[in-house]
């Protein structure tokens, strides 16, 4: 029989809903009225409501609402995952396939280069740290290595797009070249990440191999035959002045894609991203639908989702300032140094170049979609979790001001008369 909620605890559930969407809404449209990303409010939102905060100064009151009703907190969490599987999806829109085509040989150094450094960088720390700073219950240290390295190689492409945007740089030369590049990080990231999910589900030997295949596969599949399939599909949805059929089966085929990478070992999410960037070019799914899907997504279960980040654990017992420091330091140091190379490889001048590298230096929902993802696989321990968070907030208020302030000082020479 088919278990329901009663009464009671669909009370709790919706108490649950209100009592964390109203301070995540607040405090992020506060951040954004002072130009800081709003996961920033989200975030901080959870843990004024989690164990950090009101656990601490009330623990009772933390009980009862949190866990008096585990059914209610496992619905509220079930909402949450399809806003991030959502959210994953609209990820997806920004990785333009024809852009990258036409722009991939200018942008490959800069995606290259801003790749391979951070990998490399974070990979060697990761493996020399690991027993006094990095071990974790998976007890597996090249599995932890590789998925420090594909963290700290993934850029915000939201955060550098508002960027660009703020500057009027978007549809410009290296505006092209920089959101390319950035493209390119997030998708081979991605990729790297269901690798490393993969070696950490399936034994060694010839089932590794051939599980981490089938999914490189499909990701393969999904941006060739399934970009076809997915557009076929969306037409016949898309026929006649019914514009729900549309929304819905592009919500359909995301949370279809979902499934089918959840059953491959791979986290739903990326099935999603992928779906995303299928459907993108679909002229069935156009600019309205995601625009409905955007706000809808973006406004209420994403902000439930970064929400749960601050319910899940102690931000005050669990900080550690040497794992912080050392995660913070890492992850600029690989970024900068891999994207600034990359940069003036291709041409760009000083200034560009490191405008371009703090640009490629921010991080944002992704990697605590991804350090989530770790730390629930045991990847990762909870103040190592605690310090990929630091980091992707510090980068993402550092990223802005640095890179406006290089590309108006490299305006200015250029304007300036010369002799």
């Amino acid at each position: 029989m088919v278990s329901k909620l009663t009464s009671s605890e669909i009370i709790h559930f919706l108490l649950i809903l209100l009592i964390i969407l109203v301070p995540a809404r607040l405090l992020g449209e506060l951040c954004r009225r002072y130009k800081l990303p709003a996961i920033i409010g989200e975030i901080l939102a959870g843990i004024l409501v989690g164990p950090t905060l009101l656990g601490a100064i009330s623990p009772g009151a933390f009980d009862n609402i949190f866990l008096s009703a585990p059914h209610a907190f496992e619905a509220f969490d079930g909402i949450a995952n399809i806003g991030i599987i959502l959210l994953m999806f609209i990820a997806g829109f920004e990785v333009d396939l024809k852009q990258i085509r036409k722009d991939g040989k200018q942008a490959i150094s800069i995606s290259l280069t801003g790749i391979i450094f951070p990998f490399a960088i974070g990979f060697a720390a990761v493996w020399f740290l690991y027993q006094s700073h990095f071990a974790n219950e998976a007890n597996n240290q090249l599995v932890t290595s590789l998925f420090f390295g594909t963290a700290l190689s993934i850029t915000a492409l939201s955060v550098i797009t508002k960027i660009l945007l703020d500057l009027d740089l978007l549809t410009t030369r290296i505006g092209n070249i920089v959101l390319t590049a950035a493209m390119v990080d997030d998708f081979l990231g991605w990729i790297l990440f269901s690798v490393i999910i993969q070696l950490m589900h399936v034994g060694k030997g010839e089932a590794s191999f051939w599980s981490v295949i089938i999914v490189v596969a499909y990701a393969i599949f999904m941006l060739t035959g399934g970009r076809w399939l997915i557009h076929r599909l969306m037409e016949i949805a898309g026929k006649g002045e019914k514009p729900g059929r549309a929304l819905t089966m592009g919500v359909c085929l995301c949370l279809l894609s979902a499934c089918a990478t959840e059953a491959l070992g791979v986290r739903g999410i990326f099935g999603a991203f992928l779906v995303g960037i299928g459907i993108n070019d679909s002229r069935y799914f156009t600019e309205k639908h995601k625009h409905v899907l955007h706000q809808f997504t973006i406004n209420v279960l994403a902000p439930l989702f970064f929400a749960s980040v601050g319910l899940r654990l102690n931000f005050i017992a669990n900080f550690n300032l040497e794992i912080v420091l050392i995660i913070l330091v890492i992850a600029c140091l690989a970024k900068l140094v891999g994207a600034g190379i990359g940069s003036a490889l291709s041409g760009m001048s000083k200034n560009e170049s490191i405008a371009v590298a703090f640009g490629m230096n921010a991080r944002g929902s992704q990697e605590i979609v991804l350090g989530l993802l770790g730390l629930q696989a045991k990847i990762i321990s909870e103040p190592v979790f605690e310090g990929l968070v630091i980091m992707t907030v510090v980068t993402m208020l550092i990223s802005g001001p640095i890179m406006k302030y290089y590309f108006l000082k490299e305006q200015k020479l250029i304007s300036a008369p010369a002799g």
